[in-house]
């Protein structure tokens, strides 16, 4: 399915307990759904994500699509 193109624009956040792809997409993204699309974007299949990860968010999700 490809990579996600790193942008200038992107975020980059750590992980802090708790947190999972699901919850950081509602929160960047507002949609759930999308948990994929930073999954992908880091190398990530998994929802949860160990305390002190880095993360990239993608700054734009024009380029989401297939799973």
């Amino acid at each position: 399915y490809g990579t996600v193109d790193k942008l200038d624009s992107d975020i980059y956040v750590i992980a802090q307990e708790g947190d999972r792809l699901d919850l950081l997409a509602e929160h960047f993204y507002s949609d759930r759904t999308l948990w994929w699309f930073i999954g992908r974007a880091n190398n990530i299949n998994t929802m949860h994500i160990p305390a002190g990860t880095s993360l990239r968010i993608p700054a734009s999700t024009s380029n989401a699509r297939g799973t």
